[in-house]
């Protein structure tokens, strides 16, 4: 006599994490190619903010203005859409699973907030080394 298995649920493929970005900022670009190097399995879907036509005024401006990305439909921004990202690439995985705990998501969200303030000048500086390597 034998016992039968049960069955176990198929897992359908998990959806790919959606990350928003400015294909325009010199510091996003860089950041975005390191990412896609490090998206082997292909996790992410990466969307150039300033390219897509399927978003309204305001959410464009708004994508521009803090990072975005969508998880298992749910669409984060800031720290915690980083760590959706992280969690979508296995090397950063441990970061991001990290990320879910309130105090710690509470840290990166304060260390956004302040590189958001200084955003604008790295953005600057980035721009200005960028020209001077093409020259």
């Amino acid at each position: 006599m034998t016992a039968e298995q049960p069955e176990r649920p198929v897992r359908p493929d998990p959806q790919p994490v959606t990350v928003w970005h400015d294909g325009a900022c010199p510091l996003c670009r860089r950041e975005i190619a390191v990412m896609r190097g490090l998206d082997r399995g292909g996790a992410i879907r990466f969307v150039d903010v300033r390219k897509s036509d399927d978003m309204s005024p305001a959410e464009r401006s708004s994508r521009l203005n803090r990072f975005h990305a969508e998880e298992n439909g749910r669409l984060l921004t800031g720290a915690a859409a980083f760590a959706a990202m992280w969690r979508a690439i296995p090397v950063l995985r441990p970061f991001g699973f990290a990320a879910r705990n309130t105090v710690t998501l509470s840290v990166l969200e304060f260390a956004y907030r302040c590189f958001l303030r200084v955003r604008p000048a790295l953005q600057r500086l980035a721009y200005r080394l960028e020209a001077k390597r093409w020259k």
